[in-house]
């Protein structure tokens, strides 16, 4: 009887007894995710924090500048204001105190509208001298009316009779006096009283206020406007200009205006002054612009203003995402060397959209057409911050 046997199972490595032994009690050997991730990308900043080098550059796609030709663009913020020659302040020139304010800051008011109510001395002295006039009046016609019967019966001399006329010339001129000032504090001489009605000087809108009730009312060589009446009808956009755009603006030229309240609106408007005089902080000149309101326009709102160029002018377009802003600055990432990536400083312009619905950013400075740029630049910058 003859005997067999098998080593093939005993002749098996030991690794392979294991799996076997794994594989027969039904467990399963898990993927590593680790191991199947690309290489992790290592970034080396030079001695020059815009310059760096990355040691896998395809993980950062890069793009060819576009090019736009069309008339220079220049865009700045501004506020809206009031026209100062439409400014029109309320006085009183009667000193005296409040008793009654019948309109406040803000507020629409029509001309000849009664805005407050003053308490006067003044008002009250002005009449007693008018009353005290009109009855110094009365008595010298009197007197010249007896000097003119006495001199027809020849029983007074004729220069008795031309003092008598001098008086009556004098009376009526103080009475004339007192009514001007009556009327100067804006009483009314018919209706004797010791207050005074402060009337609005014209319609529009007040646009500051000085005075409160029980408030006192000053003489004009110390006292503030009591309110400002502006007529808003036509308003100004004052906006700050760098002094490198200036050359870029011009007197006459039309400004395309978009409110931060209405931003699918556009205005139009007119350069009417250039300040001649630079902020020596800021380096910004005073653009006035001048534009009928519409009814929309606000004092205070904030205003986008376009100045646009007479003169085409090419400018290279890059993606939107391709742009980085970081500390108030414009910066994109160029290719530079071997393995090596560079972030330059550019000035940015306007947002347009390409014909296949791509965001584009349109670049002033910095870059040109046909320029290589990394496509996303914020997964660049948080890469090197990584």
């Amino acid at each position: 009887m003859k005997r067999r046997f098998f080593y093939g199972a005993l002749a098996l490595p030991a690794t392979l007894a294991a799996v076997v032994v794994l594989t027969g009690c039904g467990e399963k050997v898990k993927p590593d995710p680790a191991a199947e991730a690309p290489p992790a990308t290592t970034v080396e900043v030079t001695g020059d924090v815009n310059t760096l080098k990355v040691d896998h550059p395809e993980q950062f796609p890069t793009v060819a500048a576009g090019r736009q030709s069309a008339a220079g663009a220049l865009s700045v913020t501004g506020t809206v204001t009031p026209d100062v020659s439409r400014n029109i302040p309320v006085v009183s020139l009667a000193s005296g105190r409040v008793i009654e304010i019948n309109a406040k800051l803000g507020d629409t008011v029509q001309k000849g509208q009664v805005l407050l109510r003053v308490q006067s001395a003044d008002i009250s002295g002005a009449f007693a001298t008018y009353r005290s006039a009109t009855a110094d009046e009365t008595l010298a016609k009197t007197q010249l009316d007896r000097a003119k019967l006495l001199y027809d019966k020849g029983a007074l001399a004729q220069k008795d009779l031309e003092v008598a006329e001098e008086a009556d010339v004098k009376a009526k001129i103080s009475v004339e006096n007192a009514v001007d000032q009556i009327k100067v504090l804006g009483a009314d001489v018919n209706h004797p009283a010791s207050t005074v009605d402060i009337l609005a000087p014209a319609s529009g809108v007040i646009t500051e206020q000085n005075v409160t009730a029980s408030g006192g009312v000053k003489t004009l060589d110390n006292s503030p406007n009591l309110f400002t009446i502006s007529d808003l009808s036509t308003v100004w956009i004052l906006c700050d200009v760098y002094e490198n755009d200036l050359s870029s603006v011009h007197v006459g030229e039309t400004a395309d205006l978009r409110l931060s309240a209405y931003p699918d609106r556009t205005f139009q408007g007119r350069v009417a002054f250039i300040g001649p005089i630079l902020d020596p902080n800021s380096r910004t000149a005073k653009v006035r612009i001048e534009l009928p309101n519409p009814g929309t326009m606000r004092v205070g709102m904030f205003v986008e203003a376009t100045f646009h160029g007479t003169e085409n002018k090419t400018e290279a377009t890059v993606p939107a995402d391709a742009v980085l802003h970081l500390h108030d600055r414009d910066w994109v990432y160029e290719p530079s060397g071997s393995n090596g990536f560079k972030r330059v400083e550019v000035k940015g312009g306007a947002i347009i959209t390409s014909s296949d619905g791509k965001k584009l950013q349109v670049i002033a400075s910095g870059v040109t057409p046909g320029d290589k740029v990394v496509a996303n630049a914020l997964e660049m910058q948080n890469t090197v911050e990584q």
